[in-house]
Formats: structure tokens, C-alpha cells, sequence
């Protein structure tokens, strides 16, 4: 099969394409390296530098669609909501449409903001308009996509610096240089840890599948940590302090994994491995 991964030199692509190249699949990346990195190229994969607002110049057809590319995170999006826009919003009606021209199935990576108010952050309206974006074509177009949404996603290749990396990635940079860990408010914000070992699992079994679904896969482990929790984890392991900072703008107090929609229909199994990942570092 010929695949399309967009955002594939980032963190869950490139987790993703290592899956795809096993699995024996011809496999293209498409990436302007925002949030991704040249060191994540794997070998056998064609990667293309270009930004996914121009996909439409790719000369080339796919038989899937994996829509991974985006800006995921909250605080970023309120400094400068435009790149997020573009990026979140204007790109994925960029993909969507190369999807209808082509024929190819697409499978959209949404995020479990869904299921907050998206009026809370620039970031999660932005996404909710791409999951609406993606409805319209499929209704409208009748263009095979399916919507997943990611819950709090960790693991190898996840993101150490800068402004695009996310809790389990920043105390992995503060453990390295000597730092105590810094926690959002109260730290008891609750979270749905997912592997992304879990998330390329789902994934694949909804890309490579025909399952579909009228709204979207749900793909969390179904059980959450406070950030306090965590953080313990991480001192049982490295014996390091903490410090607490000032709570921030669209900082939810809780993701869980709304249904079980994913473990009934795709046969999909996450598992709780977050303790097991922080004791691996």
C-alpha cells in the first residue's frame, strides 16, 4: 500500500512510519519541520520538505492518508494563535481536499480537547474546526476519513525542547540538566497517559482497516494519573524535587478516554505503561 504520513518527521510519525516500513507498506512523509526533526528520518521512507497548506504539489497518489501533522500544544497557540490556524485549520482543508482529488483514505489526528470547551484556547478550536472540516468532507464529498482523537500521548521520539514538547518530554529535559520538575497549578489535574506504542496500534488497525466510525476512535487507556501522581513516579526513580508554577490559560482538570468504541470495534488493547516507561529512562 502506498501511504502519505503528513507531520511524519514528528513524534507519533515517525513512531508511525517505523510501524508502516515493518509492516511492508511504500511510505512517504511530508513535513516543513516546525515540530519535527531530519534525526527521526528512518531509512526506506521518502521524506518531502514542504509545508502541508502546498500538499496539492505532491505529483503523486496514495492509497492512505495519515493526517498527523499539526501544532499540539495549548500555551503556544495563545502567543501567537496564527501558525496554529494555519496549521490546524487551513491544513487540513488543504489535506482533505488533496484526499477527495486523489482518492485516497484519510485518517485524521483529532485530540481529546474535543470533549472541552473549544473556546478555551486557540489550540483546541482550531482542532475542533479540523474535525469538523474532516465531517463535512466525508458527508459532503463522501472522502472515506476517519477521525481519531489522542489522549496525552508519551513515549520514544516524544519532543525534550522547546515549546511543542509536553510534560513526560519537559521533565525528561529537567531530570538530564539537574532541573526540579516544574508542575502547572496544583498538579492535580488528571491525565489519560497513552503509550504511543498504543497509538500507532489504533492507528494502523483504523487505517488499514474498513471499520468505520460516524464520529471518532477514542484512543486513551480508559484511566487517568494526577500530575502530582506522576511526578512521584518520577522521584521514586531519579530523586528529584519539584516546583509549582502559577496555573495557566485552557489547562483542563481532566482527560478519560469517553468510550469504548475502539476496544469493542478495532479489537484494540491499550495498556498502562507509564510507570514502566519512567523507569525505563
Amino acid at each position: 500500500m502506498k501511504v502519505l504520513v503528513t507531520g511524519g518527521a514528528g513524534f507519533i510519525g515517525t513512531n508511525l512510519i517505523i510501524k508502516l516500513l515493518q509492516e511492508g507498506h511504500q511510505v512517504t512523509s511530508i513535513d516543513n519541520y516546525d515540530s519535527g526533526f531530519k534525526e527521526n528520518h528512518q531509512e526506506g521512507c521518502t521524506y518531502i520538505e514542504k509545508d502541508i497548506r502546498n500538499i496539492k504539489e505532491l505529483d503523486d497518489k496514495f492509497d492512505l492518508i495519515f493526517h498527523l501533522a499539526g501544532l499540539s500544544r495549548i500555551q503556544p497557540s495563545f502567543k501567537d494563535p496564527l501558525p496554529t490556524f494555519y496549521a490546524n485549520s487551513v491544513g487540513t482543508q488543504e489535506v482533505c481536499e488533496f484526499a477527495r482529488q486523489t482518492g485516497a483514505k484519510m485518517v485524521y489526528s483529532g485530540s481529546s480537547s474535543r470533549w472541552h470547551n473549544p473556546y478555551r484556547s486557540p489550540y483546541a478550536c482550531y482542532k475542533h474546526v479540523g474535525e469538523e472540516i474532516c465531517k463535512m468532507y466525508r458527508t459532503a464529498f463522501n472522502v472515506d476519513i476517519q477521525i481519531t482523537r489522542f489522549y496525552n500521548v508519551y513515549g520514544p521520539y516524544e519532543i525534550l525542547e522547546g515549546d511543542w514538547a509536553a510534560v513526560i518530554g519537559i521533565w525528561r529535559r529537567q531530570v538530564r540538566d539537574g532541573q526540579p520538575l516544574t508542575i502547572i497549578g496544583d498538579g492535580e489535574q488528571r491525565r489519560d497517559f497513552t503509550h504511543v506504542i498504543d497509538i500507532i496500534d489504533g492507528l494502523y488497525k483504523v487505517g488499514v482497516g474498513d471499520l468505520k466510525h460516524e464520529d471518532a476512535w477514542e484512543l486513551g487507556t480508559g484511566m487517568n494519573y494526577s500530575v502530582n501522581e506522576v511526578y512521584n513516579l518520577f522521584k521514586d526513580k531519579f530523586g528529584v524535587d519539584c516546583v509549582y508554577l502559577p496555573d495557566q490559560p485552557g489547562n483542563y482538570r481532566i482527560t478519560l478516554r469517553e468510550n469504548d468504541d475502539s476496544l469493542e470495534r478495532l479489537g484494540w488493547s491499550p495498556q498502562d505503561r507509564l510507570k514502566e516507561y519512567i523507569d525505563s529512562l
